[in-house]
C-alpha cells in the first residue's frame, strides 16, 4: 500500500527556515548534490517512526508543505489520480538519481506529490 514517505517545505529564505527548524525541533539539513538548490532534512533516528523531508526555495504560488506518496508506477497512479477526480498539476518529470515525480491535487484541493523511486534515473 503506498504511504507518505517524504515532505517538502517551500521557503522564501532557506537559511532562515533551516535555522527555525534546527532551533525549534533539532532537525538536521544537508545540501543535496543534485541539479537544483535543495536540502535534505533528517527529522530523527531511522529506527523511530516518522519521515524525513526536504527544503527548497518556494516556487511561485506554492503554499504550505507538500507530502509525497511513494508509488510503484507513476504512469499507473497518474491515471488513478485523474480517474478518481484528482488533477495532475505538474506532469511526470524525472529527478536524476531519484526517480519520477508528479504533483497532484485531490478532490478537496489538497496538493501532494507521487514518486516512483528509480536511482538509475538520469
Amino acid at each position: 500500500m503506498p504511504r507518505i514517505t517524504h515532505f517538502d517545505i517551500p521557503s522564501d529564505n532557506p537559511e532562515r527556515a533551516q535555522k527555525f527548524y534546527q532551533d525549534t525541533f533539532g532537525w538536521k539539513f544537508d545540501k543535496w548534490d543534485g541539479p537544483m538548490e535543495y536540502w535534505m532534512i533528517k527529522t530523527g533516528d531511522n529506527n523511530t517512526p516518522g519521515i524525513n523531508g526536504g527544503l527548497a526555495r518556494r516556487m511561485p504560488g506554492q503554499i504550505g508543505m507538500t507530502n509525497t506518496i511513494e508509488i510503484p508506477s507513476i504512469d499507473e497512479y497518474v491515471i488513478k489520480v485523474q480517474s478518481n477526480g484528482g488533477q495532475i498539476l505538474v506532469p511526470k518529470m524525472e529527478i536524476p538519481g531519484v526517480g519520477h515525480y508528479a504533483t497532484c491535487m485531490d478532490t478537496e484541493g489538497n496538493i501532494f506529490g507521487i514518486i516512483q523511486m528509480n536511482q538509475s534515473a538520469k
